[in-house]
């Protein structure tokens, strides 16, 4: 493991910008686009329900059900190309992740705001590695205590692995970018243990 940055803070997290090649990027967020049951959820906010400004699907092993923002997901069958992925990653990791959630932004305009995922089936140092196909777009981490924020341009084919406190000590967002045209999938492996939520 390695710091990014010189200063501190910093997040905990590993950064292969290149983990695919473009051809094999392309190659999979073709197939993914096509493969996964993609759906709009409303989520539940300060203001009400409101729909989320991206598409997602939950894959993974049977009983990973995962609770977030008012959402309960219940896994559907791993797709071929995303299982071929998650065990590539796992070995990498060291981790073998048991669900995935993909997030699917059609343009610039669809974005996630700023969370941590520190759901309770989630565990208290949860390993969540993030895979982006398509448009290149900026991801931020945030430091809850100091209000420093590291950015990363995610381009197709990066791998962005969150671990050790990260989610604890900051928060991350995918802003709007309006000048952006391409699609973007992004696929967060996760390890969900749903009898950790009480």
């Amino acid at each position: 493991m390695f710091d990014l940055f010189d200063d501190t803070p910093a997040p905990d997290v590993a950064w292969h910008p290149s983990w695919l090649t473009p051809s094999a990027a392309a190659e999979a967020l073709a197939r993914i686009v096509a493969e996964a049951d993609w759906r709009q959820e409303r989520i539940r906010t300060p203001g009400g329900w409101v729909d989320q400004p991206r598409l997602t699907a939950w894959q993974g092993d049977e009983g990973a059900v995962y609770i977030y923002s008012g959402i309960r997901n219940i896994p559907q069958p791993w797709t071929r190309q995303v299982a071929e992925l998650r065990d590539a990653i796992s070995a990498l990791c060291g981790v073998r992740f048991n669900s995935v959630l993909l997030n699917r932004y059609r343009m610039g305009t669809d974005s996630m705001g700023w969370h941590a995922d520190h759901e309770p089936e989630l565990g208290p140092e949860p390993v969540i590695a993030s895979l982006s196909l398509g448009a290149t777009r900026r991801f931020d981490l945030r430091h809850n205590a100091t209000g420093v924020v590291r950015s990363f341009q995610l381009t197709s084919g990066s791998l962005l692995v969150m671990q050790g406190k990260t989610q604890a000590q900051w928060r991350h967002r995918v802003p709007k970018e309006p000048a952006v045209t391409g699609e973007r999938v992004n696929l967060t492996f996760r390890v969900v243990t749903p009898a950790l939520r009480t």
